[in-house]
């Protein structure tokens, strides 16, 4: 463990500290090392379940995507990943955290209750998970995802940015899924579009503009069944 935080410590540098700052990435306990060297660092270390937790628990921003990007799904428990989202602080994490959870399974789980939690980052979890399951989880049912669509209209009012944006991604993801899929979405972005609400209409109108591209639409089209 230690080698890795020194590799960490002597890769890391102000200059993309701050660059991940102007990014909305909290950098208050940061080496400053980007995804780019993370990433290959990730797969020379291999899968670990009990040295992603130890990682995890340094509190290290990159120590913590390092946990994220080398845990072992399948024994990721599901008090475990609720335990993670107690800390979540940033962004950046919650969506790495949020693929790993739904590789772990507990997208039926956490996605009601995460979505039901009033914290910004536990709420923006919930879709961001949808929006991952969306499009790796190919060999569930599209009625898994048609059912959350009542969800992220519920949820299309949250003005907070981080939220507002999961939302209109898992909506996107979720008409790009398939074509039977798509019509239900647009027709919920086209509803939203219209909205009284400023935080609706936004999510609406864009996720509008993109399921509507007939581009877009083709390539959904000649998506296998």
């Amino acid at each position: 463990m230690a080698d890795i935080l020194a590799w960490l410590e002597e890769n890391g540098s102000a200059e993309n500290r701050a660059g991940m700052a102007r990014f909305g990435i909290n950098t208050g306990k940061a080496f400053g090392v980007g995804n780019t060297a993370l990433r290959p660092l990730a797969r020379s270390l291999g899968r670990n379940h009990e040295r992603a937790r130890t990682l995890w628990q340094t509190g290290w921003r990159e120590a913590r995507l390092l946990a994220l990007f080398t845990d072992v799904p399948g024994l990721l428990g599901l008090d475990q990943a609720r335990s993670m989202v107690e800390e979540f602080d940033s962004w950046e994490i919650v969506d790495h955290a949020a693929d790993l959870f739904v590789d772990a399974g507990h997208l039926d789980d956490l996605v009601p209750e995460l979505a039901a939690d009033e914290r910004e980052f536990a709420r923006r979890t919930a879709f961001a998970m949808i929006a991952w399951g969306a499009v790796h989880q190919k060999t569930r049912d599209d009625a898994d995802f048609l059912r959350y669509l009542p969800l992220i209209e519920a949820h299309s009012r949250d003005p907070r940015n981080f939220v507002r944006k999961a939302v209109n991604w898992a909506l996107r993801q979720i008409g790009k899924r398939s074509m039977d899929l798509h019509g239900p979405a647009l027709e919920l972005a086209e509803k939203l579009g219209s909205s009284g609400d400023k935080t609706a209409r936004w999510i609406g109108r864009d996720a509008f503009r993109e399921l509507s591209d007939p581009e877009r639409i083709g390539k959904i089209a000649r998506k296998r069944p």
